[in-house]
């Protein structure tokens, strides 16, 4: 956005001195920051009744928990959450038949986070981290949950930051330019991604009687902007165990990966914007139900993705550093400002090969069913040449053991990584958004009592250089001291030193710079330490 804006200046007492009008040319960046942030700990902690119509507890095989944000309301000063913990847990019943069961609850909670200037037309980035879940057995009816939770809110502001262009005055006027590359928010959105399937079980499996244990883990997601629209691409594992209806075969499992695609509007956007995109699960369904011949033999999935979208374009503009005029005093006033330019787009790529080993009373591995991983950012850090990452990689096995009344167990452990992402040019004011998942996982035994895990993590980042820039806002305009300037000499010579710039001489003196070239028969506008140089003055 460009706006003229004119300055002038009445004088009545100084009889030499013509009112002449200055018009600054202004132009708008549309921009971005963080307004504030906050985190917080807390504890969730409560105790379950097993349903009654769920048999007694006697081992805990397999438990697993989530954050569910149900709502965000934002008052002067507070970010209010509303939202669950879900939680799941595998268990060995006291039963003969049936074995294995399964039972799940939630914790619900609120809680508020102080962020100073936050007010009810502010939008906040929420993200969660569960630090611990410990679920225990009190008794063959009761367990006790207990959960650390890290909760962030971040706020962001968009505001527009002015740059001047041009000028124009009529008595005349001598600019300096400099160029400008600068990110300007084209597009800055929530929005929800939803990829349905429904999922028949292969003819070699029998009917579902009842769901045991479920688990939706995406693979190889993919963000990419065309013109119009945000394609979406991706990979769906799912896996399910469950109580099949023949008696032979109680314990039966299922895994499949699905393909997804989908499209996100986004008007005016083209292939050459830069877009930075945050996902999250929001929510997964997994449920079965009967086919068309009403049995159960197909299961209904639901998966719905959060995104936030900023997309940005790159602009190059000319600005105006400094200006003067030779009939007139011109005072610039600065202002320091801060535009953001694109460093680097990073889409690496981490390995881990690990080993995990059961302990010594868990029952040996017979046949893996199931693995599942979560790849957490614990730590990053800005250092020369790039950042690093720290972080875990939280695994979950669930086998099968050749102990009938034990079956099914699993084994857990947390296989840490580190990984280099080479930002050349990085330094510490620069801004970077990283988004961690998993690409692909596999798990294959080694022995019965040992699991070789293989991943590949996908570290997409995207690093913002902080420009500092000290860009006019006004300018002050005051007749010249006719009296110094007749006082000083009307010819000077001057020796250039290491340094010097034709416009610091040029405007010191009160002439212009094409007058200095012209009187000197200077090839160019560049000069160097020992050119002698003869200025003469064009007013007093």
């Amino acid at each position: 956005m460009n706006k003229m804006l004119q300055f002038g200046i009445k004088c009545t007492n100084i009889q030499d001195w013509s009112v002449f009008i200055l018009e600054l040319s202004k132009k708008y960046i549309h921009m971005n920051r963080e307004k504030g942030k906050a985190v917080t700990q807390i504890t969730l902690d409560d105790d379950f009744n097993v349903p009654d119509t769920k048999p007694d507890l006697i081992r805990i095989i397999l438990d697993k928990g989530e954050i569910r944000l149900d709502e965000t309301t934002i008052t002067q000063d507070h970010v209010w959450l509303k939202g669950v913990l879900k939680f799941s847990l595998l268990y060995r019943s006291d039963q003969e038949e049936g074995k294995i069961n399964s039972m799940n609850g939630e914790i619900p909670f609120q809680e508020s986070l102080a962020i100073d200037g936050a007010n009810e037309y502010d939008t906040a980035r929420m993200s969660w981290e569960m630090e611990d879940l410990s679920i225990g057995i009190i008794n063959s009816r009761k367990l006790s949950v207990k959960a650390l939770v890290v909760l962030k809110a971040v706020i962001d502001e968009i505001y527009d930051e002015d740059v001047i262009t041009g000028a124009e005055r009529e008595g005349g006027i001598q600019l300096l330019e400099d160029k400008l590359s600068a990110m300007q928010l084209f597009l800055a959105k929530k929005d929800t991604y939803r990829f349905k399937e429904e999922i028949v079980l292969p003819s070699n499996k029998p009917n579902i009687r009842q769901v045991l244990w479920k688990s939706v883990q995406l693979r190889s997601v993919e963000m990419r902007l065309f013109d119009g629209q945000l394609n979406i691409k991706g990979e769906a594992l799912v896996f399910v165990l469950y109580e099949g209806e023949e008696e032979e075969e109680h314990l039966q499992w299922m895994e499949t990966a699905l393909p997804f695609t989908g499209i996100i509007e986004c008007n005016g956007c083209s292939d050459d914007m830069i877009c930075d995109i945050s996902y999250d699960i929001a929510g997964i369904e997994l449920e079965a139900k009967p086919d068309y011949d009403g049995e159960e033999r197909m299961l209904h999935l639901e998966l719905v993705l959060d995104l936030e979208l900023q997309v940005f374009t790159e602009e190059e503009d000319r600005i105006v550093a400094d200006l003067y005029a030779t009939n007139e005093k011109l005072t610039p006033v600065y202002q320091e400002s801060v535009f953001e330019k694109l460093l680097l787009r990073n889409a690496s790529k981490c390995k881990i090969v690990e080993k995990m080993s059961l302990d010594k009373n868990q029952e040996p591995i017979l046949q893996i069913c199931a693995s599942e991983g979560n790849a957490v950012v614990e730590q990053t850090e800005i250092v020369e040449g790039g950042i690093q990452v720290e972080g875990t990689l939280q695994m979950n096995i669930l086998y099968v053991t050749a102990d009938d009344r034990m079956p099914v167990a699993s084994m857990k452990d947390i296989l840490p990584f580190h990984y280099l992402i080479e930002v050349p040019g990085i330094n510490d004011s620069c801004r970077y958004h990283l988004q961690t998942g998993i690409d692909q996982l596999t798990t294959v035994m080694t022995d019965s009592s040992q699991v070789e895990v293989k991943a590949v993590l996908g570290l997409n980042c995207i690093v913002f250089e902080q420009q500092k820039v000290h860009k006019i806002t006004e300018v002050e305009q005051e007749p010249l001291n006719m009296e110094e300037l007749q006082e000083s000499p009307g010819i000077i010579g001057y020796i250039a030193k290491d340094g010097d710039k034709l416009w610091n001489i040029a405007k010191e003196n009160y002439t212009t710079i094409s007058e200095i070239v012209t009187t000197n028969q200077l090839p160019s506008e560049q000069i160097k330490g020992g050119d002698k140089i003869l200025i003469i003055k064009t007013v007093g």
